[in-house]
């Protein structure tokens, strides 16, 4: 990755993959910095944090092609969606959302698994930022001149059912499900119609929202260790899952902070693995 360009010499230093919001308080109008809203539109919101641009991970940042929602898309089309936003080879990206920490972790998978590690999540998002009372205001409009970065896809970062169902009969690896309880047991109802209800066999259910305190934050390192290694023990590689590969990243990140170096994201999750179709299911009783 450059150390630079002609007009920035310095990259603006992220604290880790996690900022709060007094960092970002004080880092706010940094040239350097690129601040997103990566909101679902379930929770997307008219109110910003001043600065921020709206990143759509079911627009530019998915691949039309691709038949799931919000995947993955090729590095091409990635790369002109970042730069379509201002992020440059230089270039810190922040990502927040209006739920609290929700699809942010999204982005900042996606960045990392496109070789580009200078992202960060806002700690428990916009409504963090709002019960302090910052100011909040319309989304900024995207810069008039592209960034100049260059996304090139990493391997390992997300895989695909194959490799979901080699992981789950694998004794060294573990797959954690960050759906619900009630959707992972199948007694509460899928959001997407037409979908099986239930878990893969041998999946372990670990809600993302058990890795958020009550006030919508993540936990503190030492807390999503020992919740990380309840479900899944340490030594053995973690593969996320969730219900469209949103908050499966919420679990990568929980798992990141943990210190879990071998960790993936299944892309398609249960909207893939749901569907009718040969993937074996474990349903309600």
């Amino acid at each position: 990755m450059s150390t630079g360009t002609p007009h920035q010499k310095t990259s603006l230093e992220l604290p880790g993959p996690v900022v709060g919001t007094g960092w970002l308080a004080a880092h706010l109008g940094d040239p350097r910095l690129v601040l997103v809203d990566a909101s679902s539109t379930l929770n997307r919101t008219d109110e910003a944090i001043p600065g921020a641009l709206l990143l759509d991970l079911d627009g530019p940042f998915a691949d039309p092609s691709a038949e799931l929602p919000h995947t993955m898309p090729p590095a091409g089309r990635l790369t002109a969606a970042a730069r379509a936003l201002g992020i440059s080879r230089t270039s810190s990206v922040v990502a927040y959302d209006g739920k609290g920490v929700f699809a942010s972790a999204r982005v900042w998978w996606m960045l990392r698994a496109a070789g580009f590690d200078r992202v960060a999540v806002l700690d428990g998002g916009l409504p963090a930022w709002a019960a302090e009372g910052r100011p909040v205001g319309a989304h900024a409009d995207p810069p008039a001149e592209p960034g100049d970065v260059e996304l090139v896809p990493q391997e390992g970062f997300f895989v695909g059912a194959d490799d979901v169902a080699g992981a789950l009969a694998e004794p060294g690896a573990v797959v954690l499900d960050a759906r619900s309880a009630g959707r992972f047991a199948g007694t509460e109802p899928e959001p997407r119609p037409g979908l099986r209800p239930g878990h893969m066999p041998g999946a372990v259910s670990l809600p993302y929202t058990e890795l958020l305190g009550a006030d919508g934050r993540l936990l503190p390192p030492p807390e999503l260790r020992e919740r990380i290694a309840a479900a899944a023990p340490e030594g053995r590689r973690v593969v996320t899952s969730c219900g469209s590969g949103l908050t499966a990243c919420v679990l990568a990140l929980g798992a990141h902070l943990a210190g879990r170096t071998e960790v993936s994201v299944y892309d398609g999750s249960w909207a893939e693995w749901g569907r009718p179709g040969p993937r074996p299911v474990v349903g309600p009783r």
